[in-house]
């Protein structure tokens, strides 16, 4: 009778074997994520727009065949004035819609596209934890959405400055600043755009872990954002419009003056932080309770 075969240690489970030198810590760099957000056609084709905007809008005024301004004056009657005032158009041309879209799609895109692709559940697996997946993720978001917003103003102080060179900014009001001073307060009211829309950037990542489609992801923050905007428009609600996520969110004009008042700025942050706070708290939660197998 042959001698029974030795049978020795059965396989080990993968999810009960340690991992030599595994830290979670260490897993997806935030440099490896923006390489890879960076080599996309959606991140390229909107840096494209955004730096392509202050151009068009140039070509748009040298076609343009108005006679001298009458009455009282109009961002747009003073927007080819200088490189300033032509930048301060361009922020309060696109602020309303274009770069709540960038915002929204940025980060409306994180999680939902990796859920839409089959790969969540892959990066998950590798392990990487959720919550820090979802971090990494927000921090590579806000990246790229503050570059391209601060990009817009500096490509029209650039393209301002050589169509209409480099003179002092002019407000509606009559009150004028010098072009250093007026370059400065135009970047620091793209910062206050920024922080503004932070509430969209809440907003996008937790429709992005709740659908596996990013085009509903950002649509979502950006409807949000239109309806908003309409709502505040409605002047029988009256101080009910102070809640609404877009109430402030012209508040930077105030830097347009020599004396700026910071109060609606202010209120305009933390409103702004607030709404931004609860929608991240939200997707953090609803994140890590999502069954991504399905």
């Amino acid at each position: 009778m042959p001698a029974a075969r030795r049978r020795g240690p059965g396989p080990v489970s993968a999810a009960t074997t340690p991992t030599t030198g595994y830290r979670p810590e260490r897993t997806l760099p935030v440099r490896v994520e923006l390489v890879r957000q960076l080599k996309r056609r959606r991140t390229q084709v909107a840096f494209a727009l955004v730096a392509l905007l202050p151009v068009i809008l140039w070509a748009a005024f040298q076609l343009s065949s108005d006679g001298p301004p009458t009455g009282s004056l109009n961002l747009v009657d003073l927007a080819k004035g200088s490189a300033t005032n032509f930048s301060v158009f361009a922020l309060f041309a696109s602020a309303g819609f274009l770069l709540v879209v960038v915002v929204a799609l940025f980060f409306g895109d994180t999680v939902a596209a990796e859920a839409s692709w089959s790969s969540l559940r892959y990066l998950l697996a590798a392990p990487i934890p959720r919550a820090r997946l979802l971090r990494q993720k927000a921090v590579v978001a806000a990246l790229l959405s503050l570059a391209a917003l601060l990009l817009l103003p500096v490509v029209a102080l650039i393209v301002g400055s050589l169509a209409y060179g480099t003179g002092d900014l002019v407000s509606p009001t009559g009150e004028s600043l010098g072009f250093a001073t007026a370059a400065g307060r135009v970047l620091l009211g793209a910062l206050y755009i920024a922080v503004n829309l932070s509430w969209v950037a809440g907003l996008a990542i937790l429709l992005s872990v709740s659908t596996d489609a990013p085009l509903g992801a950002v649509g979502g923050a950006v409807m949000a954002s239109i309806v908003s905007q309409i709502l505040d428009q409605i002047t029988a609600l009256d101080n009910l419009r102070n809640y609404l996520p877009t109430h402030y969110g012209t508040a930077w004009s105030a830097l347009l003056s020599q004396q700026v008042d910071w109060g609606d700025m202010t209120r305009g942050v933390f409103s702004a932080i607030t709404y931004a706070a609860v929608f991240g708290a939200l997707a953090a939660w609803r994140f890590s309770r999502k069954d991504i197998t399905s």
